[in-house]
C-alpha cells in the first residue's frame, strides 16, 4: 500500500519546479524587452504633416563620402591685412583748417578727413587757371596749341599729385577761381585707426595725418610647427575659433607658408586671409586655426547642420518615409570642411535632416509624453 504523505511531497515537489520554471521565462521575456526598449527609443519616429514640414524649413541632404585630409592646427593672432592699409601724409605744407574724422571712425571711400589750407596748392590752381586760358587762346594755332596743351595737362597732373580730385581740378575751370582749402579724403572705405593732427596744426611736406585700415579682410599670422610644414600648402582650406565667438567657425585660405624658421620655437609664419564683412573680428584677437594638410582619406559624413546633441550623444533624424523621420543615435569622428564623419549609425545614401531639427525634436518629445500619459 502505498504511503499516502510520500505522495502528497512528490505533487508539492512538481508544482514547485512548474513555478520556477514558468518564473524563469518571464524573466526572460521581460530582459528580451529591457533589451529592445533603447533600441525602440533609438529609432523613435515621427510623421510631419506638409503644413509642419513647410513652417519648420525643413531641408535634408544625403549621407555621402567626403574625402577627410589631414589637419594642422596652429595658433595665432588676427592682424589687419597690410595690402589694405594706408598712411596719409602731407602733400604740402600747410596749415589743417578742419578735422572730419578722429580715430575709430568709420568712413567711406572718398570722404572728406581734414581740410589744409595751403599756398603751395593755392600756386598750383593759379598755375592751372593760367595754363588753361593760353590753351584755350593758342588752340586754334597749330604751332602753338601742343605746346601750350602740354602745360595745361602738367599743372593738371601737379594738383592731382598733391591731392585734388579729377572733379575738383575739372571745376576750377568754369568756377575762374582756385579752391581755398585741400580736402584730405579717405583712399578706400575703412577705419580710421590713427588721427595725428588738430585744427590749427601746421604741416609740413611728408607729415603724418592719419592711418587707414579697411577691416573687411584680415589676415591670421599663424605659428606653423616645423614638421607640419611638409603637409602644408598655399591656397590650403582654413577654420578660425576665437574666444569671443564660441563654437563658431571662421573660414579662409592659407595665403603662405613663411621662408624663415625661428630657431628658439621652431615654428615658422603662416598667413591666413580671412573675410570680415561684418566687423565681428577685430585685430589683435588671438585664434586657433584649423588647416587641411596633404594626405587624408574618404569617409562617410554628413553636414555639420544635421548632427545634434542630445545629452552627450550625437543624433541624426533620417528620412524614413514621406515626411516621415527616425531619431538615430549615431558615432561621429573629424569634422572638417562643414562636414562630420560618420563612424556608425548611417549607411551611404541614406537621407537627413540638416534643418528644422528643433521641430523634429520638439515634435518627437511631445508625441512620447502623450504615449507615456496614456499608457499611465
Amino acid at each position: 500500500m502505498k504511503n499516502p504523505s510520500r505522495s502528497i511531497f512528490r505533487a508539492l515537489l512538481f508544482a514547485l519546479v512548474v513555478i520556477a520554471c514558468a518564473c524563469r521565462g518571464q524573466k526572460a521575456v521581460d530582459a528580451g524587452r529591457d533589451e529592445a526598449e533603447p533600441g525602440h527609443e533609438a529609432e523613435a519616429s515621427i510623421t510631419l504633416t506638409a503644413s509642419a514640414w513647410a513652417a519648420g524649413d525643413i531641408r535634408t541632404a544625403k549621407a555621402a563620402p567626403f574625402a577627410f585630409r589631414r589637419q594642422v592646427t596652429a595658433p595665432g593672432g588676427l592682424e589687419f591685412n597690410a595690402r589694405r592699409l594706408a598712411h596719409l601724409t602731407a602733400r604740402t605744407p600747410g596749415r589743417i583748417e578742419r578735422v572730419l574724422a578722429v580715430s575709430g571712425d568709420r568712413v567711406g571711400a572718398g570722404q572728406v578727413l581734414a581740410e589744409v589750407y595751403s599756398s603751395d596748392f593755392m600756386a598750383l590752381q593759379a598755375e592751372y587757371l593760367q595754363a588753361m586760358e593760353r590753351a584755350q587762346r593758342l588752340a586754334v594755332d597749330p604751332a602753338e596749341a601742343p605746346a601750350a596743351r602740354a602745360i595745361l595737362d602738367s599743372a593738371r597732373q601737379r594738383l592731382l599729385l598733391v591731392g585734388a580730385t579729377a572733379a575738383e581740378v575739372d571745376g576750377l575751370g568754369p568756377a575762374r577761381a582756385p579752391r581755398p582749402l585741400l580736402a584730405m579724403r579717405a583712399p578706400f572705405a575703412g577705419t580710421v585707426i590713427e588721427a595725428s593732427v588738430l585744427a590749427g596744426d601746421h604741416v609740413e611736406l611728408g607729415a603724418s595725418l592719419f592711418r587707414l585700415a579697411d577691416p573687411s579682410v584680415l589676415w591670421a599670422s599663424l605659428q606653423l610647427r616645423e614638421e607640419d610644414m611638409a603637409s602644408l600648402r598655399a591656397g590650403a582650406g582654413a577654420e578660425l575659433r576665437t574666444q569671443a565667438y564660441p563654437g563658431e567657425v571662421f573660414r579662409g585660405r592659407l595665403l603662405l607658408v613663411g621662408d624663415i624658421l625661428d630657431e628658439k620655437t621652431r615654428t615658422v609664419t603662416g598667413r591666413v586671409e580671412v573675410a570680415n564683412p561684418e566687423g565681428r573680428l577685430k585685430a589683435g584677437m588671438f585664434v586657433e586655426a584649423v588647416l587641411e594638410g596633404g594626405g587624408g582619406r574618404t569617409a562617410l559624413a554628413v553636414p555639420e547642420a544635421a548632427v545634434q546633441d542630445d545629452g552627450g550623444r550625437s543624433i541624426v533624424f533620417v528620412l524614413t518615409g514621406e515626411r516621415r523621420f527616425a531619431r538615430r543615435e549615431i558615432e561621429t569622428g573629424q569634422r572638417l570642411g562643414g562636414q562630420v564623419e560618420v563612424l556608425a549609425g548611417l549607411t551611404a545614401g541614406e537621407t537627413v535632416a540638416t534643418s528644422g531639427s528643433f521641430l523634429l525634436k520638439s515634435e518627437m518629445r511631445k508625441e512620447s509624453m502623450e504615449d507615456e500619459h496614456g499608457h499611465s
